[in-house]
């Protein structure tokens, strides 16, 4: 973490702060609307300074943050918490849309959850031998 650091790339800071795993990555969900800077639309080279809003969507969950610190290197995740400070709302809408989808999952039968397992398949196997 250092605040010697004027600005950093946005796609350098949202990889330093582990939002996303690889910088390229970054830079595609800068570029695609994915990450707004202070309300608007931005690009992967925009300068980043402390003080700056950020909204960030990723999967299904989104982010609103502060930027309090600036780092150009990816550390350990502690200090990767360190660079931003999210608002209180964003962290409460993001815990209950998690408890939302775990919900959901355990709700859904747990054939409909991937590939059928051995036994599954085998029902299947009969029913179509007998329905031929």
């Amino acid at each position: 973490m250092s605040t010697e650091l004027a600005s950093v790339r946005l796609d350098k800071w949202l990889w330093a702060a582990r939002f996303f795993k690889t910088r390229s990555i970054a830079a595609a969900a800068a570029g695609g609307g994915k990450v707004t800077l202070n309300g608007e639309r931005t690009k992967p080279a925009k300068p980043v300074k402390v003080g700056d809003q950020l909204v960030v969507r990723s999967g299904t969950f989104e982010w609103t943050i502060t930027v309090v610190a600036l780092s150009e290197r990816r550390g350990p995740a502690a200090e990767a918490q360190g660079l931003y400070q999210e608002s209180e709302q964003s962290r409460l809408a993001r815990e209950e849309k998690a408890a939302q989808l775990k919900a959901e999952r355990r709700a859904m039968p747990e054939s409909a959850r991937g590939r059928p397992s051995k036994r599954d398949r085998r029902k299947i196997i009969r029913f179509r031998q007998q329905n031929s």
